[in-house]
C-alpha cells in the first residue's frame, strides 16, 4: 500500500491499510489510522496524528512549523480526527506554545482545493472550507459551519455553529451560531435558513431563530439588552441557547 517511490520515516506508525502515493513524504512522529488514503506528492511532518478514513489529496502540507515569529521549533502538533477529505495544496500548520500547542481537526470535514488552517485553529466537525479559504492563527470554527470561496478570517475569531460565509468574506469579529455573513468586513445578512433545513431544523425553530436574528440586528438594540429579549425565546426554543452562547463566548465582539 505504500509506493516504493514514497518515503516513510522507520519511526512513523501507519496503520497496515493506509495507502501512500508516489513520492509522497511521511516524516518521523507522524501517526495515521486504518483506512487513510495519502495521494501522490503529500508532505505529512510531526508531531502529527491523523485518524481513520482520512483522504488527503496531492501536493498538500499537512502537520508543517508555523512561519509565525514567535515560533522557536517548540514540539507542537497537529490532530486530524476521522472521515476528513482534504483535497489538492491544503496547508495545515501545528501549533504554537503561545496557545495550545495544537491544532485541531474533528470528523468529516471538507477542505477544499488551496485553503489553508493556521496554527492553533480549531475545527469542529461537519465543516465545509471552500477554495482559498484562509484561516489565520488560533481560528475556532464551530460544527457545520460553511465557509465560501476566498474567506478571509482574523486571528482568534469564533465561527460559530451551523454559520456560512458569502464568496470573499473578510472576518475581523466572531460569527455567531446560526448566522449568514458577507462582504468585506463582514456584515451579518440573516440567519443561514437553507443550511438549517437541509440538517432538518424545524420550521418553528428556524422561524424564532429568525425572529431572534431580527432582536439581534435589526431593532437597534444595545447587545446586552438583545440578549435579555433573546433569553426570554429559550422556554420556546432551545436552539436559540446555542446562539446566545456563542455571542457570550466572544471575545472580539461579533459581527454586527
Amino acid at each position: 500500500m505504500i509506493h516504493e517511490s514514497a518515503i516513510v520515516d522507520p519511526s512513523a506508525r501507519l496503520a497496515d491499510d493506509v495507502t501512500v502515493g508516489p513520492w509522497s513524504l511521511v516524516g518521523p512522529d507522524v501517526e495515521i489510522g486504518p483506512g487513510t488514503i495519502i495521494e501522490p506528492h503529500v508532505v505529512i511532518r510531526g508531531p502529527t496524528r491523523i485518524g481513520a478514513r482520512n483522504h488527503i489529496y496531492q501536493f498538500s502540507s499537512i502537520g508543517e512549523a508555523t512561519p509565525d515569529l514567535k515560533y522557536r521549533n517548540e514540539p507542537t502538533r497537529l490532530v486530524i480526527g476521522d472521515d476528513n477529505v482534504i483535497r489538492e495544496n491544503v496547508t495545515i500548520h501545528r501549533g504554537t506554545v503561545q496557545d495550545r500547542s495544537e491544532t485541531t481537526i474533528g470528523d468529516h470535514n471538507l477542505i477544499m482545493a488551496y485553503a489553508h488552517i493556521g496554527h492553533d485553529s480549531v475545527l469542529g466537525n461537519h465543516t465545509i472550507l471552500v477554495n482559498n479559504t484562509a484561516l489565520a492563527g488560533h481560528v475556532h470554527i464551530g460544527d457545520w459551519a460553511i465557509l465560501s470561496g476566498y474567506t478571509l478570517v482574523h486571528q482568534f475569531c469564533k465561527i460559530g455553529a451551523h454559520s456560512f460565509s458569502g464568496m470573499g468574506t473578510a472576518i475581523g469579529k466572531d460569527v455567531p451560531a446560526y448566522i449568514t455573513v458577507s462582504g468585506s468586513p463582514a456584515e451579518a445578512k440573516t440567519i443561514n435558513t437553507e443550511g438549517l433545513r437541509r440538517r432538518g431544523f424545524s420550521s418553528e425553530a428556524i422561524s424564532q431563530l429568525r425572529r431572534a436574528f431580527k432582536i439581534l440586528y435589526r431593532q437597534g438594540l444595545t447587545l446586552d439588552i438583545a440578549l435579555q429579549r433573546l433569553e426570554t425565546m429559550l422556554s420556546e426554543t432551545p436552539e436559540v441557547q446555542v446562539l446566545i452562547d456563542s455571542i457570550r463566548a466572544s471575545e472580539r465582539g461579533i459581527v454586527r
